[in-house]
């Protein structure tokens, strides 16, 4: 194990690794029975949608962490979900197998872009400064999640505001808060999985800590067969390009669909990566080596493109790396074998579910806020009191949590960081790369609007 994960040259042991992924878990396992109920509104069953959310996360995990070697977990991405449910299918009026093809050449042309080094070559024209927003950016937007997920902020008045803390969960996630501040003030190893645990069980004579409805193992087994592959059958791909009027509003779609994608794990691998030191030297290989797959950042940008159409083939929305792996980086999660306990702990879910649903929002959230305090580090790095570095900055950083979504602070981020190299009449500095970045995000708003 020590040789194959290379732990203590990454300055990491097993038992820290196997918290690590304990806490990367639980903190996005709400995913098992989301995921489905989401999904489940499109005309998809709940089972099979269940099970192929379970599937798709152990296999794409699987990949990152003994192929790539490195601490992020997959599942179907939340938002990405929401999109193929309420855009794709209901506004414009695709069938769920539609919309399953759609994902899955997305996935597929996620994998061309990736063996061109297409995706890399983005990465690497991306300015320091903008990665240390992006960095900082994705602290916000895993802290905002915090809070939004178990409603201390809520928008009941047409603006966002602080809830009234009459509720158990607000009561529970506030003593989760404090349990995680001491933890982690007091240096307790393991601070962030030991606040989840105690947090779960304190919710437990508040009420807050019950296990949802889910189905047996067996009858998700039933029910699997009527997503997988159905991208292959009557009214899947082939359906897609059948009427030549509606091929535009297609190709639309998939874009969106991979721009989105791309966009959302480039920003979670520089957020949390580069602060972690966890691609750090594979990045100087990059900067050498134009050609195979010899760094972590590759091998690891590769099990995120094959993973959606992986979960595509399943039965479930765009698989993509989770920014809830920011959990278990902050509890010293550093090699693939904080990946592998993430995918035994989704092969042990299928049949645990009710169990593991019990873990509420309100244990999870705070985890989530404290690392979203840890990761805001990284805007000391960028120089403020610069107004051509702090615009852009500012954009890419605070757009993540506004509009909950990376891909879209980013998009802010460049076309700002355009606007700024133009005004001050350095237009070559801007990379050519990050100038058709830029192009393709305002196409797809302009193209969204059309919609």
């Amino acid at each position: 194990m020590e040789t194959f994960f290379k732990l203590k040259e990454n300055g990491t042991s097993v038992g820290t690794e196997v918290v690590a992924g304990l806490t990367t878990f639980f903190a996005m396992s709400y995913i098992i029975v989301v995921n489905p109920g989401i999904l489940s509104q499109a005309g998809m069953e709940w089972g099979a949608v269940f099970l192929a959310t379970i599937l798709a996360a152990i296999i794409g995990t699987l990949v990152m962490g003994l192929v790539a070697n490195v601490p992020y977990a997959q599942a179907p991405g939340m938002g990405m979900n929401a999109f193929f449910v309420y855009t794709v299918c209901a506004g414009l009026g695709f069938t769920w197998q539609q919309a399953l093809s759609m994902v899955f050449i997305c996935g597929i042309l996620n994998v061309v872009m990736t063996v061109s080094k297409l995706r890399k070559y983005i990465i690497k024209s991306i300015p320091l400064s903008m990665q240390n927003a992006i960095g900082g950016g994705i602290g916000i937007f895993v802290a905002y999640i915090g809070f939004l997920n178990v409603g201390i902020i809520n928008f009941g008045g047409g603006v966002p505001a602080l809830s009234t803390l009459n509720q158990p969960a607000f009561w529970v996630f506030l003593i989760g808060m404090l349990i995680s501040v001491v933890l982690l003030v007091m240096q307790v190893k393991g601070a962030i999985l030991i606040s989840i645990v105690l947090t779960t069980l304190i919710g437990i004579p508040f009420g807050v800590t019950t296990p949802s409805d889910t189905v047996s193992f067996r009858e998700a087994c039933q029910a699997l067969p009527s997503t997988v592959l159905a991208i292959f059958k009557e009214g899947g791909i082939t359906s897609l390009f059948a009427e030549p009027a509606k091929i535009p509003l297609v190709l639309i779609t998939i874009f969106s669909f991979s721009i989105s994608d791309t966009f959302d794990t480039i920003g979670t691998f520089i957020g949390t990566g580069r602060r972690s030191g966890i691609f750090s030297e594979e990045d100087e290989r990059m900067m050498e080596s134009s050609s195979g797959f010899k760094s972590r950042l590759d091998r690891a940008l590769f099990a995120d493109a094959t993973a959606t159409s992986i979960g595509a083939l399943l039965g479930t929305s765009n698989t993509t790396t989770f920014v809830e792996s920011a959990s278990g980086i902050g509890a010293g999660g550093r090699t693939g074998l904080t990946s592998v306990v993430v995918a035994i702990c989704f092969a042990l879910s299928a049949f645990l579910a009710t169990f593991v649903s019990a873990v509420p929002f309100a244990a999870t959230a705070p985890a989530l806020v404290m690392v979203g305090v840890m990761m805001t580090s990284s805007f000391k790095e960028i120089h403020w009191d610069q107004l051509d570095e702090a615009i852009p900055a500012f954009f890419a950083g605070i757009f993540m949590a506004l509009c909950y979504s990376i891909s879209y602070g980013i998009a802010a981020g460049f076309v700002f960081y355009c606007i700024v190299k133009i005004c001050k009449g350095k237009a070559k500095e801007v990379h050519p790369i990050l100038w058709v970045c830029t192009g393709l995000f305002v196409l797809n708003f302009v193209l969204l609007a059309c919609l």
